[in-house]
């Protein structure tokens, strides 16, 4: 048996001071995880249990790279957030060990067609257009926790053109990373390389082309991005 054209390359991140990369699974994303952003978004935080979206692989893109202005939208936001990278197999996995199954930590830009999301939301419908995008997965390089740890209480900021938009700590997370992970392998069978965007505070806005956005998280990282004309 053949393929009828070649299978897409294997998409893959760097990990901070390793020549090896972190192969990319699947990119699980939290919705409303920080109370002030609900608000902001004019709605609720789900507190009983968080709530997921999902990017293909192919949103992924490296930090400091310069991309178009997305497609099919006028309003692109930038929303900050910590990311997990799972790095060994779990299903239903209790909060108390879920560490256990965390590679490393990176910064990660969850870019967003807020246009489009709103719009689906009116109508109840699901959120892929105004999320699952090519480039709308910025990632830094991870960082294993076998240096850091796992951090729970952390400043994350972003700025835009030098002007701070998000400032706040991990630590207003609604559900932290433990929670997610156990909440989430008990749908899903957890793999090495997926990775799970935990959630963004206030502070998200509208970028335009040619904005630098630069944002960091305490003891994780820092990512760029470059906004670029559209195509």
């Amino acid at each position: 048996m053949s393929l009828i054209f070649p299978a897409p390359p294997t998409v893959s991140a760097p990990i901070d001071g390793s020549a090896d990369r972190f192969p990319i699974h699947r990119i699980f994303c939290v919705g409303r995880n920080y109370e002030a952003h609900a608000k902001e978004m004019g709605a609720v935080a789900d507190r009983e249990a968080p709530f997921y979206f999902m990017k293909g692989s192919y949103a992924y893109c490296p930090s400091d790279a310069t991309i178009p202005y997305a497609p099919g939208t006028a309003n692109l936001h930038h929303e900050m957030e910590l990311v997990a990278a799972i790095g060994k197999a779990g299903f239903r996995i209790p909060a108390e060990t879920a560490a256990d199954h965390v590679f490393g930590y990176a910064c990660g830009l969850d870019m967003t067609r807020r246009d489009l999301q709103f719009a689906a939301r009116d109508k109840q419908r699901p959120w892929d257009f105004g999320k699952n995008f090519e480039n709308g997965a910025v990632l830094s390089a991870i960082v294993p926790a076998t240096r850091i740890g796992h951090p729970a209480k952390a400043r994350i900021t972003l700025s835009v053109n030098g002007q701070t938009r998000q400032d706040s700590d991990i630590d207003q997370m609604i559900h932290p990373v433990p929670a997610l992970v156990a909440y989430l392998s008990q749908y899903y069978h957890l793999e090495p390389g997926d990775l799970i965007y935990t959630g963004t505070p206030e502070g998200v806005g509208p970028v335009k082309a040619g904005d630098r956005i630069e944002g960091s998280i305490d003891g994780v990282g820092s990512i760029g991005l470059t906004i670029g004309p559209a195509e």
